[in-house]
């Protein structure tokens, strides 16, 4: 979306606006999405630059690293009066992984290698720095993006609300993939191919191991991130809070370098495929957010093998709302570095006891 200088992309952050640009030196930055003259929004959406970020309001200019250039009218004033150095576009703090583009509102937040953890390493076969957007699509969801991040985290609902999905990501071959660092991991080992075209029909990445290979992961990235990487392809999907109980979801598929341009049904396969997985995912999830907005509902227990990842994500959610900064943050451990936990071929513990 922004691999070359003179792309803008605009998203919106919470309740915060933000652009990101790419600079000549390739360096990408990230900046609140408002102009230091008097504070008007310098885009509405992505946009081509040219080199030059422009004020729609008065023409004042920024250059792609967020320096004030150009002021019209500005040429007698004195200097000591107005240092163009002091009105800088106000800078956010990005960064990348593989295809993925972050963006942290806070400067006490740890850096995001520390927030990844171990996630980069476990992903390194992947290759994903030369993965592609293929696709993406923009949903509203009725339901609070916490539901929709726990309903990715277990797989207790599987058989009942996924039944095609369940023919090839069977509920026994589910396990746990927990590395160190700000997410929840589950893995299908292996993928079962059963007498479906839609879920294999796209060529797999080069390169990959053999674990690679016949696996899904499937990774809820803290705290609005979540997405599934399967051998021949990744569906990214990014939940941005728009009310309690409202949802934007973008969707997006990624492919490998290694897929020629697909032209019709291969594609469609695939895409229909997680469209109607996701649709199901999406009227369970308003479902609960209807049964839980009527009140009085005191939670069950969590079902220890499948809902398991639902405890870290609450300790997780829990930290960051009661620490009073989050530079001190703790970024929970995950399984021992042996080669069976690396590779996901252990049952999910049960949660440990919460003292009352």
């Amino acid at each position: 979306e922004v691999a070359e200088p003179g792309r803008m992309l605009v998203r919106q952050v919470g309740q915060k606006s933000i652009v990101i640009t790419r600079g000549d030196d390739g360096e990408l930055r990230g900046f609140l999405n408002s102009c230091r003259h008097r504070g008007t929004e310098l885009a509405e959406s992505d946009c081509d630059i040219a080199g030059t970020i422009r004020c729609p309001y008065h023409r004042w200019g920024y250059s792609t690293d967020g320096i004030l250039k150009a002021t019209p009218f500005f040429d007698e004033v004195p200097r000591d009066d107005f240092d163009r150095d002091d009105f800088s576009l106000i800078p956010v703090r990005v960064g990348t992984w593989g295809p993925l583009l972050f963006v942290c509102l806070a400067d006490e937040t740890p850096e995001l290698d520390v927030w990844l953890g171990d996630l980069p390493e476990r992903m390194a076969g992947y290759g994903f720095d030369q993965w592609r957007i293929e696709e993406s699509q923009v949903l509203d969801i009725e339901a609070n993006w916490k539901l929709i991040s726990e309903n990715f985290q277990e797989y207790y609902h599987l058989t009942w609300v996924h039944p095609e999905l369940a023919k090839v990501s069977r509920v026994k071959d589910h396990y746990r993939y927990q590395g160190a660092g700000m997410y929840c991991g589950q893995t299908t080992t292996p993928v079962s191919g059963d007498d479906r075209d839609d879920w294999l029909v796209l060529p797999a990445a080069e390169g990959l191991d053999e674990s690679d290979a016949t696996s899904g992961r499937h990774i809820a990235l803290y705290p609005n991130v979540i997405f599934s990487v399967l051998p021949n392809h990744v569906f990214v999907m990014r939940l941005d809070p728009i009310a309690p109980g409202l949802t934007c979801e973008t969707c997006t598929l990624l492919l490998p370098p290694s897929t020629p341009e697909l032209t019709g049904g291969e594609l469609d396969a695939t895409l229909t495929f997680w469209i109607d997985v996701n649709n199901e995912d999406i009227d369970i999830c308003q479902r609960s957010q209807r049964g839980l907005t009527r009140g009085r509902i005191q939670p069950g227990p969590l079902a220890p093998r499948f809902e398991e990842p639902l405890h870290r994500f609450h300790n997780m959610l829990a930290d960051c709302m009661t620490s009073d900064s989050l530079a001190g943050l703790t970024v929970p451990p995950g399984d021992d570095g042996s080669e069976a936990a690396r590779l996901g071929t252990g049952p999910n513990p049960a949660p440990p006891t919460i003292e009352h």
